[in-house]
């Protein structure tokens, strides 16, 4: 029985190909129009900074500082997207049509593991401004941090570069997405126009639905 369901399902798929086909085509032709022309590339610079303790004063790195090092990270992410930290770039910067509302979601700030080095991102449609926004901020929490925080060592260690190629959108991933969608929807319109399809086309069909047997079949002469 399952090896007939098998066939049947097979049957149906060569029988309409060409509608997986056009469909298939149609979702990945859409996405490659969005993707490369309609969706406006975005990309990220980021720099890396250190911070804690004099080392000198404290007699080197405790384990127990690199873990409330880690719990702070994200009081570090809240300044960096702060008001505060905003303004100031957006100031230092000169940068028109933009406040502190639209800067805060460029931000972002991550924790290397196991270590006091935070990694601040920017990112932007201009991969020249993503960097020069990276360094302003790093440079502006750098003020700030200690100031605010009251930290006692506060390092730059790697500055922004420029950008090379953007973060998103992801062009070859959006392609792969609209081509197994594509062939999803093709096979369910293929499934469901042969479900609501109650003509008879062959000796089989009259089996099938009418439960009948065939005596005879008579061909097709051309004129």
């Amino acid at each position: 029985m399952e090896e007939i369901e098998l066939k049947a399902l097979l049957q149906m798929v060569r029988k309409r190909w060409w509608v997986i086909l056009v469909i298939t085509i149609v979702a990945v032709a859409a996405s490659a129009v969005y993707s490369f022309f309609v969706l406006k590339p975005v990309y990220q610079s980021n720099t890396s900074i250190y911070i804690g303790k004099n080392i000198e004063s404290q007699g080197g790195i405790a384990y127990n500082d690199i873990l409330l090092g880690d719990r702070l990270v994200n009081d570090y992410r809240e300044l960096v997207k702060s008001r505060l930290i905003s303004e100031l770039t957006i100031q230092e910067l000169n940068l028109e049509n933009m406040d502190a509302a639209k800067m805060a979601p460029k931000l972002s700030v991550n924790s290397k593991k196991d270590t006091r080095l935070i990694e601040i991102s920017a990112t932007d449609g201009n991969p020249e401004q993503a960097k020069a926004i990276a360094d302003k901020v790093a440079e502006v929490f750098k003020d700030k941090v200690v100031e605010i925080m009251k930290v006692e060592n506060v390092q730059i260690i790697d500055k922004a570069q420029v950008p090379v190629s953007p973060i998103k959108p992801n062009k070859k991933l959006n392609l792969a997405i609209a081509a197994v969608l594509g062939l999803m929807v093709g096979f369910g319109l293929v499934f469901i126009i042969e479900y609501f399809d109650d003509t008879i086309k062959t000796p089989e069909d009259i089996q099938k639905h009418l439960n009948l047997p065939v005596i005879g079949t008579i061909p097709v002469f051309p004129e």
